[in-house]
């Protein structure tokens, strides 16, 4: 419920500090106070637009302030945990503030800057206002089919419909888009397996071609390395292995112990034997190239076949293996976005189904509730003297967010004409009141917290507003309800009553009444400016006869 609504220069209104209590508050006052200031904060606070007459004159900025209880909205305190706007010292309270001015406006939840959609979502599920053209929004079979969830009391059902609806539509957009791609890609692909394939069959290993480049020169020169090593190695061992034997011999012959002559011996032997390991090598690699021309042409078969690879690739023929293993990756990935449509499609139709179960389920709801909501906006509009008047729901099939059919309110003011829709049979007066019976009938099955009447009672007048009013009374036992009203009878019938006036600088003010406050604004009410006796003893039966069954 809303518990306090705080206003600074709003309009013509300077401050102003006001305390909401459960049950009926009904606001009066003389045409022109400015009765219609209040709501307009209200609604400011909302989320709707600011306008700059919203700023009081002289001022540079506007502030509209709302205290909330939310003990018993459950779907609110949730809303705020999930967005991290919970007042820490009380989850069930919650401060909504509007600042607007120089031409911006910012909003706060519990002192935490947020966007007007987050107030919007916040505030939206607590108030109701229902405003002079009220009946206007009425006409939209989108708020016909919401009032018909409100009455069934279906409201967080329709919630997960259209939550289930968008999570559908949302895989079916993806999923177009993954078959797109995977169009797309059908070429691609092709190409990839023909390139996976040729580049398996030939396997170029890393390093593979400096490899073979390094065999292909020494196959290629054999014929004149072997020259050229044997040439070596043949003289390596007749002259110079012979000689330094014999220079070995001679020296080993001395009969000295001088330490040069021994380490002169030492160094000779060491030539030697490097000289016989020299040799023992070079025979090895003269062994290792033979002249062989069929590994030669093998070699260069198997080099073209690489290079050939890599022009048709555009890569160095080096660079082979790389590529190979990365045109793999992309085939194995454009694979697997194939899997995922068939995942995607899977998920599209199991989010179908939920979306059509739960659907399925707000339309048998929305079927059984159908006929109670029509009989009992028929009672309420017997009560507005609209005798004979009657509604009807005509649904018809559909699929979309708000479930699996439409539905338009089909009225009769005339039994003897068949039922049309409500702006082709109604009056503006007519409309009005059946828009009211319409809203009362919704609210007083539906989990809002708080309803806002903007002078619902225009047009009515004697013993209609006065059942007006008990309806309203009825109404308040389980929802808070905020009238603006002209009616005496409406007003007497009020738990809070405040009055609107204006002070002598023209500046708009908003107090509570006491009960013998209430007899004289009743009066004003009933006999405007001439209060006698008279008026003031009808304002006091009015009163009075709150106590009375209603």
């Amino acid at each position: 419920m809303l518990r306090q609504l705080t206003v600074r220069n709003f309009a013509l209104v300077e401050a102003l500090d006001l305390a909401f209590a459960p049950g009926l508050t009904v606001i009066t006052g003389e045409s022109g106070a400015g009765k219609s200031i209040l709501l307009n904060a209200l609604e400011l606070v909302l989320g709707a637009r600011a306008a700059s007459t919203a700023i009081r004159p002289g001022a540079t900025a506007c502030e509209v302030t709302a205290e909330f209880d939310l003990d018993a909205h459950p779907a609110a305190r949730d809303y705020l945990e999930d967005q991290a706007l919970a007042d820490p010292a009380d989850a069930g309270q919650c401060l909504v503030r509007r600042v607007a001015g120089q031409g911006r406006s910012r909003a706060f939840i519990n002192g935490t800057p947020v966007n007007l959609a987050a107030l919007q979502s916040l505030c939206n599920p607590l108030i109701e206002v229902h405003g002079q053209h009220a009946h206007r929004s009425l006409l939209d079979r989108t708020v016909q089919l919401a009032l018909i969830d409100d009455y069934a009391a279906a409201a967080d059902l329709a919630a997960s419909v259209r939550e289930a609806f968008r999570a559908w539509r949302a895989g079916c957009a993806e999923l177009e888009d993954a078959r797109e791609r995977a169009r797309a890609a059908e070429q691609r692909l092709d190409l990839l397996r023909y390139q996976v394939a040729e580049l398996r069959d030939l396997a170029p290993a890393e390093g593979e071609v400096e490899e073979l480049e390094t065999r292909r020169r020494r196959l290629a020169a054999a014929g004149e390395i072997r020259s050229t090593v044997g040439a070596h190695a043949s003289e390596l061992e007749d002259a110079l292995i012979a000689r330094l034997s014999r220079m070995s011999a001679d020296l080993d012959g001395i009969d000295d112990s001088h330490p040069a002559l021994s380490a002169s011996r030492e160094h000779m032997r060491g030539a030697q034997v490097e000289a016989e390991e020299a040799l023992g090598e070079m025979r090895d690699y003269f062994d290792a190239v033979p002249e062989d021309a069929a590994a030669l042409a093998e070699v260069d078969r198997r080099l073209d076949a690489i290079h050939d690879i890599a022009r048709k690739h555009r890569v160095p023929a080096g660079d082979l293996p790389a590529h190979a293993t990365a045109i793999e990756t992309e085939l194995s990935a454009l694979a697997a976005d194939g899997e995922r449509v068939d995942a995607i499609a899977e998920a599209v139709e199991t989010a179908a189904a939920a979306y059509r179960d739960l659907a399925g389920r707000l339309s048998a709801r929305r079927t059984a509730a159908a006929a109670g909501f029509a009989a009992d906006i028929g009672a309420v509009l017997a009560e507005l003297r609209l005798e004979g008047a009657a509604l009807e729901t005509a649904f018809t099939p559909a699929e979309n967010e708000r479930g699996l059919e439409s539905v338009e309110y089909r009225v009769t003011t005339n039994p003897k004409y068949p039922p049309a829709p409500l702006a082709a049979v109604a009056s503006g007066g007519e409309l009005t009141r059946i828009a009211l019976a319409i809203e009362v009938v919704a609210a007083q099955r539906s989990a809002l917290p708080c309803l806002v009447l903007d002078e619902a009672d225009i047009g009515l007048g004697g013993t209609t507003a006065d059942i007006l009013g008990r309806m309203l009374r009825r109404l308040a036992r389980h929802t808070q309800v905020i009238c603006v009203t002209h009616a005496p009878q409406v007003a007497a019938l009020g738990d809070a009553h405040l009055l609107v006036r204006k002070t002598p600088d023209q500046d708009t003010v908003i107090v509570p009444l006491e009960d013998e406050e209430r007899i004289e604004e009743l009066s004003r009410m009933l006999a405007g400016r001439r209060i006698t006796a008279e008026t003031r003893a009808y304002a006091r039966t009015l009163l009075d006869g709150v106590r009375a069954p209603g």
